[in-house]
């Protein structure tokens, strides 16, 4: 995901998008423990959209606030 997607989304979008990627995040991490993950890879794009997007989240309330 890029940060010119996401800055595209709304708020709630960014929100349900964020709460998304922490259940997949959540899975991968179960996958890893079981041995079952085959894309190690995945779980690194996913840590970075996770911070990409609450690093969009927290500006757009910080330009909100001001």
């Amino acid at each position: 995901m890029k940060a010119g997607e996401v800055r595209e989304m709304s708020e709630d979008q960014l929100k349900d998008k964020l709460l998304d990627l922490k259940k997949e995040q959540f899975n991968l991490r179960f996958q890893k423990a079981s041995g079952q993950l085959e894309k190690t890879a995945r779980i690194a794009e996913v840590r970075k959209d996770i911070a990409r997007i609450k690093t969009i989240l927290r500006e757009k309330t910080a330009v909100a606030a001001s």
